[in-house]
Order: C-alpha cells, then structure tokens, then sequence
C-alpha cells in the first residue's frame, strides 16, 4: 500500500478523540434538533455532491484528447438545461425554508415539552465565571452541578448576574442567551439517566474556559433522596452569594440547603446584593464559597 492510502485509511482515526455532543443526543429537543441538522445536511448535498461530479465528468469527457465530444462553439441556450439548473435549487430552498420555519415553531425554547409528569423549574444564574442553580420547589442551591431527574421536563429560567453568557447543555439541546437585567426561557429534558457536560458558549472574560457545569439526570426517586440529602447543607445567605458573585472560578461543585426565595427576582431586578471585593489582586478568592460546603 502507497503512502497516501495509508495516511487515507488511518485518518478517520483522529475522529475517536472528538466528543459526539449534538450527535449524540440524550433528550427530545437535542433529537430533533439532530433531525434538522441531517434534513439540511442531505438536501444541501443533493446540489453539492452532482455539481462536483459533474465538474469532474466535464472536464474528462471536453478533454483536447476526446475525439467524441461534440464542438459546439455557438450553442448558449437549453430550456430543458435551464429548468433543471433553476427547478431544483429552488425547491430546496422551499424545503430548507420550510424546515427551518417548522423546526423553529417546534422547537420554541418556550414551548412546554409534552410529558406524563409536571415539570421542575430550576432557575439559573450566570456570574462569573460559574454557575449558580437555584431550585425553587425543592428549596435547594448548587453551583457548576445541575441534577435533575430523568425523563421529568425541566423549565429552566435564565439570567446574568455580570456580562451576557450562553447557557448549553449539547446533548440535550438548545444553546441560549442569559442577559443581566433580563430573563430567558428554556425547555429540556434528559431521556435517560447519565451524565452530560454543559458549556458556557459565549466568551465573557478570562475565565471563560474553565465555566463549565456537569448534568446528573438521576431516576425520580434517587433525585427526591439527593434533594432531602441537599436540604441538610448551609443555607445560601447573602454573605456567600456575594462571594460566590466576585469573579473567580471554583475547584469543585457547592451545594446549599436553603437559598433566598425571591433572589432569582432580585437578580433579575438587578437588586441582588453586590459582589464581594476580593482580599488580594489575584481575583481567585473563590475558594472563600467553600464555606458554603
């Protein structure tokens, strides 16, 4: 075998060290939104894929060397050419459109995600650089962790503390925007119990990096016991949210007991109480927030 069919045949071996992500969905928005993805994938190739055969084929049949092909230096017209060339890429515009028009009334993050239990609602603030869940029904706070219970919807309520950020859990769908001042909603849910990265994907400064968060979608009753277990921590008073709102990263997960029941609200008022000025230059005082281990 030739060099270059050995580099050919072991190159789709650099693709083992790619995360799945949106390819390998765990939830209902993140299958659809993969649907879509395939859908305009496929009808794009339908143009891509004869278009760069037919280059190819051209340019071997009007080679100088073949006597067969016809010299036709006057022709410049084709109706039943032209219907081809204009019919189908206009139809999959029509239908790239369409998917795109039915996929965003589907998919709406707003849209309640139809299911045979009630949803939870957990209310998320971006600061940086983490992530502060707060759980309004089961009275309970964690940070860079979002535990939710498997095939339960969750309503998720969004906002930012600081700069604007991006909220996205790749596996189970949508990316979406978290704006101090201002509140967004989302739906999703987790088919199945797992574990799943969940990404900051806007830039917001220098910690921007390391602001990533895990999703533990546990069985109903396994997520009812990690709530009571929760209950028991220090509570998220005001001293430990200022703290936990200066600008720093964590080296691990927090949980908290209890936290203010309207602190989203005054989040989003933007009346929360102000970040706690760091004790030395560094900006890395965030292990302070430990106290609320």
């Amino acid at each position: 075998m030739s060099a270059p069919r050995r580099w050919l045949a072991v190159a789709p071996l650099a693709l083992a060290g790619c995360s799945a992500g949106v390819l390998d969905p765990r939830g209902p928005v993140a299958r659809a939104e993969k649907q879509i993805l395939f859908d305009s994938l496929g009808a794009m190739l339908l143009i891509v894929v004869p278009v760069m055969v037919a280059t190819v084929a051209f340019a071997w049949w009007f080679r100088a060397g073949n006597r067969r092909a016809r010299y036709r230096p006057d022709w410049d017209y084709s109706g039943k050419l032209e219907l081809l060339i204009w019919s189908v890429p206009a139809m999959i515009v029509l239908f790239l459109g369409g998917t795109g028009w039915v996929g965003a009334h589907l998919l709406d993050p707003r849209r309640p995600i139809p299911a045979n239990v009630a949803p939870i609602e957990v209310q998320v603030v971006a600061l940086d650089w983490k992530w502060l869940f707060l759980y309004p029904g089961q009275r309970v706070a964690t940070v860079n962790r979002l535990v939710v219970p498997a095939g339960t919807p969750i309503h998720f309520r969004l906002t930012s503390a600081t700069v604007m950020n991006s909220f996205f859990v790749p596996q189970l769908g949508s990316q979406i925007y978290a704006m101090a001042g201002m509140e967004a909603q989302l739906r999703l849910a987790a088919d199945h119990p797992g574990r799943y990265p969940g990404i900051a994907a806007h830039y917001s400064g220098k910690g921007f990096s390391d602001m990533t968060f895990t999703v533990d979608a546990l069985p109903a009753a396994q997520f009812t016991a990690w709530a009571a277990q929760a209950r028991a921590a220090p509570p998220l008073d005001e001293t430990r949210y200022r703290q936990l709102a200066r600008r720093g990263t964590l080296p691990r997960p927090l949980v908290f007991g209890t936290a203010p029941p309207r602190l989203f609200d005054a989040i989003v008022a933007q009346r929360a109480p102000a970040a706690e000025r760091p004790r030395d230059a560094s900006n890395q005082g965030e292990a302070d927030a430990e106290a609320g281990k």
